[in-house]
């Protein structure tokens, strides 16, 4: 065959993109829960038919999921081949979100579709959601003081949802005779199916239109030039070792920080990541099984160069020692509720934190690094049903060499975004009573972390258990070449009037909430970059006039004193100097 022109590639390139993008539109807009469907906690993408190598991925889903649907499917691929899953079929849909088959936790939750075109199997769709309950110890699965993957919920192997376009009504009763709200799943698993089925209509069109042959050699083509990319910017850091350390607050069960060693090392043109020297497997859910812990990597790189696009090819020039004998590979039975939402973060700033020097130019400081999961589940008496709200929050991003750092940013992971306050209070019996930027938690910098957020919500009627899986709330997130670290985490509950912070600072469960408690979080701010003394004095000016710093801490961070034109103490400030 010959070489397929530009223009085609281009078009085929982006007709692939346009199939995933639209998956995800589609569950976002059919999903019943407010996670997926307001915070957009799910992907989709489209991977080889015979190792489940990534072909393309939704530009709205959560770069944490492009490594481990890639883990996932491959796995999936292989039960099939020895035995362990059915063959696929026609109109088939295998479900699974046993994470240590290349998963994240029990809650993300992955459908796989075998895509046939012309009878013969071309690739697989498949997609993930975060179901905002799968059973477990705790409403909500964020169980931080779990030892092991039963106490999170019902753990699913690869097997067929869906039979030949119907929906096997066996495997279904399992699901619901083990989670909490089962008559609302339908919802979110209707939403998910229809996904994939509109990804299939569309992927017909696009192979009707350019032809199988045409369209497999344009993806076995961008995989090439994907691995050349990042080999292109890879070449740009120097050759050598470069190594970083982050910190995990605890493991929910010993109160103990668990060590990030990590070791990057440049040469021949790729670059390889060593974890030796990481803390031990732990005994609560943070543990991080083996494609979170790559997933993680690959979305750092990414961050880091944005504009290589994402395929398997983009991640041929990373290789990853496996981490054996450390919390980041965790096996059966360790708990790992808490690796894709903050042991996956911690991952990636220790991958900035060891490249930053190399490129300052393009690497920044530690952003929020936490998801800010927060789970209430009850009953509410009004509407005479159980209710699960999940809760997931934004941070500061890291300052960089060009800007500040931006202030309540999703996580690391993911582009999800906090659902709106509103819908919140619509659905749940809580009231909002603060949402509130968070002035002064940005680390100083010559460019300063952004801010995080505050938030207080107070618990109308009924009865409640709240549940925590968050992180830096020991230390804040890492300042970079002489830039402060970030504020950290802060959680307290406010019951009969009287603060309560969790022994492990920001991972509890099961805390009682009657009527009129209150849960308040403030969410960390990202690291600051560079001396904060050499921060433009106009910028503190500026800082300090919106209200993000008070004076006294412009004079102690930065080492700007603001003037006032004389006319009196409580006169505003009319300009910064410098001081020393």
């Amino acid at each position: 065959m010959k070489a397929i022109d530009p223009i085609t590639l281009g078009v085929i390139q982006a007709g692939l993109q346009q199939v995933c993008d639209e998956m995800d539109l589609t569950f976002s807009r059919a999903a019943f829960s407010p996670v997926i469907a307001e915070a957009d906690d799910r992907s989709d993408g489209i991977y080889d038919a015979k190792t489940g190598a990534l072909i393309a991925q939704g530009e709205g889903g959560l770069p944490i999921f492009v490594g481990t649907m890639q883990f996932s499917t491959a796995t999936l691929i292989e039960f099939i081949r020895d035995g362990r899953a059915l063959p696929p079929e026609k109109g088939d849909v295998y479900i699974v979100n046993d994470p240590y088959l290349g998963g994240t936790h029990l809650m993300d939750v992955r459908f796989a579709m075998p895509f046939y075109y012309k009878d013969v199997l071309f690739c697989w769709l498949s997609n993930t959601g975060h179901w905002p309950d799968i059973g477990g110890a705790v409403p909500g699965g964020f169980s931080a003081k779990a030892t092991e993957v039963e106490q999170e919920g019902l753990r699913l192997p690869p097997v067929k949802l869906v039979k030949r376009g119907k929906m096997d009504p066996e495997i279904y009763a399992i699901i619901c005779s083990n989670i909490r709200l089962a008559d609302q799943r339908i919802g979110d698993i209707k939403a998910q199916l229809a996904a994939l089925n509109i990804g299939a209509r569309q992927l017909t069109e696009l192979l009707d239109r350019h032809g199988a042959k045409t369209v497999q050699a344009a993806i076995g083509e961008w995989r090439k030039r994907a691995a050349r990319q990042m080999r292109a910017r890879i070449a740009r850091i120097p050759d050598g070792v470069y190594r970083s350390v982050a910190w995990v607050d605890s493991d929910g069960v010993v109160d103990e920080p668990l060590k990030i060693a990590l070791a990057i090392e440049k040469k021949c043109g790729d670059i390889y990541f060593d974890f030796t020297g990481s803390s031990p497997p732990c005994r609560g859910p943070m543990n991080s099984v083996i494609a979170t812990t790559y997933s993680s990597v690959y979305l750092a790189i990414k961050h880091i160069f944005p504009d290589v696009p994402i395929n398997a090819g983009t991640f041929e020039p990373l290789h990853i020692k496996e981490p054996d004998g450390t919390f980041l590979y965790a096996r059966y039975p360790r708990p790992v509720s808490g690796c894709a939402a903050e042991v996956s973060q911690r991952i990636a700033e220790a991958v900035f934190a060891a490249l930053v020097e190399a490129l300052p130019d393009i690497v920044t400081a530690a952003p929020a690094g936490s998801s800010g999961n927060f789970a209430l589940g009850g009953f509410d008496p009004q509407k005479d049903r159980p209710y699960v709200m999940y809760q997931l929050s934004g941070g500061g991003y890291g300052g960089n060499a060009r800007q500040d750092g931006l202030t309540n940013g999703c996580s690391t992971i993911g582009i999800s975004k906090t659902q709106p306050i509103e819908v919140l209070e619509q659905i749940y019996p809580v009231l909002f009573e603060e949402y509130s930027l968070r002035e002064g938690s940005g680390g100083a910098g010559r460019q300063r972390g952004g801010f995080g957020i505050n938030y207080r919500v107070r618990l109308r009627r009924g009865n409640a258990r709240a549940s925590f899986v968050m992180d830096h709330g020991r230390v804040g997130p890492q300042g970079s070449l002489g830039g402060e670290d970030g504020a950290r985490n802060l959680v307290t509950v406010y019951r009969n009037g009287e603060a309560y912070v969790p022994e492990h600072l920001s991972k509890d469960q099961d805390i009682a909430i009657a009527v009129g408690d209150v849960i308040a979080v403030s969410t960390p701010g990202g690291g600051g970059f560079g001396d904060p003394l050499a921060r433009d004095p106009e910028a503190v000016f500026r800082d300090v006039g919106l209200g993000y710093y008070t004076q006294a801490e412009a004079r102690d961070r930065f080492g700007v004193v603001l003037l006032d034109d004389g006319s009196g103490v409580d006169a505003p400030a009319t300009a910064a100097l410098r001081t020393g």
